[in-house]
């Protein structure tokens, strides 16, 4: 039986998820503007209170603050943590211009600022491809071994034995690709292509809807086509190819993140289905209870995530900064400090929108609002 952890087990899992995911991402910016000879002033894990810090000879403060919910490299030249430019740094001697952050060639503040996202995604990689190495490759055909009775696959005329060529056009190359595609689809239709025995039929019908338990008590409504693989095929996988098969799988779960957030933005998945760092924290105790292979997958999951969401073109985030340099290389020159700081106070609001958005939903989630109107009734 699968047990709840406890709330120290939570708190510290959380924190061995985010912290070191928090710190490879800002090294990923530090390390690039070191390479471009831009000094880093500042280097912080979380925000907030000062809880310890360091200065190296470099000059850069390295520090640790009470919350752990993200972290900053601030480079010289930077204003504050969101990295807008301060306007003094054209008053800078030209030694300290030089090693200032806005100083920089457009592709040199491109490149430190993609680095974050870019080394989330590597570090990702370096753990799927390690587990691709030792556990190998699910190649399992994309042919239907069973089918359940009154399922969405039986209702559309679904046979076992059938080779699944495509889902609304898109093609099944195995039996993980069909699952994936329909997860996130619950009750949408759906067209089918299939193989019957070298005749091509197309059928359609709708992806069926069921509400599953993880084990924890959190229930899902997930998109189940009711069909089952026949003997599952498991290729090794080399240490060559390994990489190659870690950058398909984050390929794919970039891929599912983009479709869902679609989902969300254009009404067809609710917003309550969006998680925020309560909810993180609590998957991150469950994913350790689970043993360390599920713990360290979940670590490359949210690695993934946090390069995704930091890609998004809002600006505070370093998607937003990359938009902005788009910008700058198409007009020749850059944005404007005032259109920069109405962007800037505009993605502010809109992250803290979400922010509060998430949280309310994470505590609901807990159950904190019926437990509340339970004892005020």
């Amino acid at each position: 039986m699968i047990h709840n952890p406890g709330f120290l087990l939570t708190i510290l899992a959380f924190v061995a998820v985010i912290g070191p995911l928090v710190f490879v991402h800002e090294l990923g910016h530090y390390l690039v503007g070191r390479w471009c000879g831009v000094k880093a002033e500042a280097f912080s894990i979380g925000f907030g209170p000062e809880i310890a810090a360091w200065v190296d000879r470099r000059g850069t403060r390295w520090r640790l603050a009470a919350l752990p919910l993200g972290g900053y490299v601030r480079f010289k030249g930077d204003m504050n943590a969101a990295s807008q430019t301060d306007p003094k740094w054209l008053e800078m001697s030209a030694q300290d211009r030089a090693e200032s952050f806005p100083a920089k060639p457009l592709w040199q503040r491109a490149a430190i600022v993609a680095a974050g996202p870019a080394i989330n995604f590597l570090f990702a990689i370096l753990i799927l491809a390690a587990f691709a190495f030792l556990h190998g490759e699910s190649r399992t055909p994309a042919v239907a071994g069973m089918v359940q009775p009154g399922s969405a696959a039986a209702m559309a005329g679904i046979q076992p034995g059938d080779r699944i060529v495509s889902l609304n056009g898109r093609a099944m190359s195995t039996f993980d690709d069909i699952r994936l595609y329909a997860q996130i689809r619950p009750g949408e239709p759906v067209t089918i292509l299939l193989d019957r025995k070298g005749q091509v039929i197309e059928k359609r019908g709708h992806v069926g809807a069921v509400s599953e338990d993880d084990g924890f008590g959190n229930k899902f409504r997930i998109g189940r086509l009711g069909i089952a693989p026949g003997e599952p095929v498991i290729e090794p996988v080399s240490l060559l190819r390994a990489p190659v098969v870690a950058i398909e799988r984050t390929g794919q779960i970039i891929r599912i993140m983009v479709e869902t957030l679609g989902q969300v933005i254009g009404g067809d998945r609710s917003v309550k289905e969006l998680g925020g760092p309560l909810k993180i924290a609590q998957v991150s105790g469950q994913a350790a209870t689970l043993g360390l292979e599920s713990f360290i997958f979940f670590i490359a999951l949210i690695s993934i995530n946090l390069g995704f969401i930091n890609l998004l073109p809002i600006p505070m985030l370093d998607g937003g900064h990359l938009l902005f340099y788009g910008v700058e290389a198409v007009q020749r020159r850059p944005v404007s400090p005032q259109v920069q700081d109405w962007a800037y106070r505009s993605g502010l609001a809109l992250l803290m929108t979400v922010m509060l958005l998430v949280t309310f939903n994470d505590l609901s989630s807990f159950g904190l609002w019926e437990r509340l109107s339970g004892l005020i009734g």
